[in-house]
C-alpha cells in the first residue's frame, strides 16, 4: 500500500508533483554514474581521479534528488520546483566536461531534463531553457579540447531535446485542457442534478398541492379561493419553466456562443411590476411611468428576476428596484439592505457556479446568466456595496432596438 501511494504521487499536476519527478530523474543520473564510478567502466581510458569526480557527480545528484522529494515544494509556490533546472544544468556541464565529448553519457539525461521541463512548463519556457542548456553542454566541451566534435554534437543534440520538449509542452497543455473541459462538463452535470434536485422540487410540490385541492373538493370551495389555487399551480408552473430556459440558455451559451433576442420597445415600469408581482416578495418600484427600453421582454424579466430573488432571498428589507437615464443608457438599480457580498466572493460573483455561497441550493448558475443576457442586449450587469447592503446595477442601452 505504502508503495502504491509513493508510486501515486509521481503523477498528477502541482509543485509537489513537478518536484518529485525531478527527484526521480536525479536518483536515477546519480544511480547510474555511482554504478559507473563502482564498476569502473571508464578504468580503461581514466584515472583514480576519473572515479572521484563521477562519484563526485552521483553525490550531487542524489543530494539533490533528496532535496527535490522531500522539500516543501507547494508551500514555496507553484513554480518553485523549476528552480531544479540550475543544479541539473550544472551537474550536466559538470559530465559533460568528465566524459569529454561522449554524447552518450550526458546527452539521455539532457533530453530527460526537457521532457520533463515539457510536462510542467509552457512552451516559451522550454525554449528559453534551450540557452542555458547549450552554454552547459558546449562550454564544457569546448574546456575539453573537443574541437570541431563540441560544435557537431551541440548542433545535433541541442535542437533534438528542445524539440522534444516543445512538443511534449504543447501535448501537456492540450491535455490539460481536455481535463479541464471534462470537468466542467461533469460540474454542468452536477448542478443540473443538483438544479433538478432542489429548484424544482418545490413548485413541483406546490403545484401538485394545488392541483390536488382542487381535485379533492366536492363543489363547496369557493370561486375565489379555487383562482388562487389555480393562480398558484400557474406560478410555480411558470418558475419551473423559467429554470428550464435558465438552463438553456447557458447550453445557447457555451454551443452557440450567444443568445438571439426578440428586442422590442418596452415600458421598463410595467415590467418591474410583473415580474414584482410574480415574486410575490416585498420590493418597492421606483421607477416612472414614460421610461422605456429597447429589451427582449421576457429575457428582461428573467434577469430582474434573478435578482430581486436574490435580493430578497440573501439581503434584507427594504428591496429597492429603481431605475435612472445617463447618458445612452438607463441604469435599473436592484438594491437590498442586508449584509451584501462578501469581499472574498466578489471576483467570481459573476462566474459560472461561482456565486453560491452558503446556500445549498444555489448552483452558482442565476448571476452568470444575469450577466450574459444582460451582454446580449448591449449591456452589462455591474454590483456596487453600497456599505449597507447590496445593489445590483442592471446597464441598458437606451437607442433604438437593432
Amino acid at each position: 500500500m505504502r508503495a502504491r501511494s509513493l508510486w501515486g504521487s509521481l503523477w498528477g499536476e502541482g509543485p509537489e508533483v513537478a518536484a518529485r519527478q525531478a527527484a526521480l530523474l536525479y536518483a536515477l543520473a546519480g544511480t547510474l554514474v555511482l554504478v559507473l564510478a563502482v564498476t569502473g567502466l571508464f578504468a580503461r581510458t581514466g584515472t583514480s581521479s576519473r572515479a572521484t569526480t563521477l562519484l563526485t557527480i552521483a553525490a550531487a545528484d542524489l543530494v539533490c534528488a533528496a532535496l527535490a522529494w522531500f522539500l516543501p515544494w507547494a508551500r514555496l509556490g507553484p513554480r518553485s520546483p523549476y528552480v531544479l533546472c540550475v543544479p541539473a544544468l550544472v551537474i550536466q556541464a559538470w559530465a559533460t566536461w568528465t566524459f569529454a565529448g561522449f554524447v552518450a553519457g550526458t546527452g539521455p539525461f539532457l533530453m530527460l531534463l526537457f521532457a520533463w521541463a515539457g510536462l510542467h512548463l509552457p512552451v516559451r519556457a522550454v525554449l528559453a531553457l534551450a540557452v542555458p542548456a547549450t552554454l552547459s553542454y558546449l562550454m564544457p566541451l569546448l574546456a575539453a579540447d573537443s574541437g570541431p566534435a563540441a560544435v557537431y554534437s551541440t548542433v545535433l543534440l541541442i535542437p533534438a531535446v528542445v524539440a522534444v520538449g516543445a512538443i511534449v509542452s504543447r501535448q501537456a497543455a492540450h491535455q490539460r485542457r481536455a481535463n479541464e473541459r471534462l470537468r466542467r462538463a461533469e460540474q454542468w452535470r452536477a448542478a443540473l442534478t443538483s438544479t433538478l434536485a432542489h429548484d424544482v422540487r418545490s413548485p413541483l410540490t406546490s403545484v401538485r398541492f394545488a392541483l390536488e385541492s382542487v381535485r379533492d373538493e366536492t363543489g363547496d370551495l369557493p370561486p375565489e379561493e379555487r383562482r388562487a389555487l389555480v393562480a398558484v399551480a400557474l406560478r410555480q408552473a411558470a418558475r419551473i419553466r423559467r429554470l428550464a430556459d435558465g438552463l438553456l440558455d447557458a447550453d445557447r451559451v457555451d454551443s452557440e456562443g450567444g443568445l438571439r433576442l426578440d428586442v422590442r420597445r418596452i415600458p421598463l415600469r410595467e415590467t418591474v411590476q410583473e415580474v414584482v408581482d410574480d415574486l410575490g416578495g416585498p420590493v418597492e418600484v421606483d421607477v416612472g411611468e414614460d421610461l422605456t427600453v429597447p429589451a427582449d421582454p421576457q429575457r428582461l424579466e428573467q434577469v430582474l428576476l434573478n435578482l430581486l430573488a436574490n435580493a430578497v432571498r440573501h439581503g434584507a428589507p427594504p428591496v429597492v428596484v429603481s431605475a435612472e437615464r445617463a447618458g445612452g443608457t438607463v441604469l435599473v438599480h436592484v438594491r437590498d439592505h442586508g449584509p451584501g457580498v462578501p469581499p472574498q466572493r466578489r471576483d467570481a460573483l459573476f462566474s459560472r457556479f461561482g456565486a453560491t455561497g452558503d446556500d445549498p441550493q444555489s448552483v452558482g448558475l442565476g448571476l452568470w446568466i444575469t450577466r450574459e443576457l444582460a451582454r446580449a442586449h448591449g449591456g452589462d450587469v455591474r454590483y456596487t456595496d453600497t456599505g449597507e447592503g447590496a445593489c445590483f446595477t442592471v446597464v441598458l442601452p437606451s437607442g433604438d432596438p437593432p
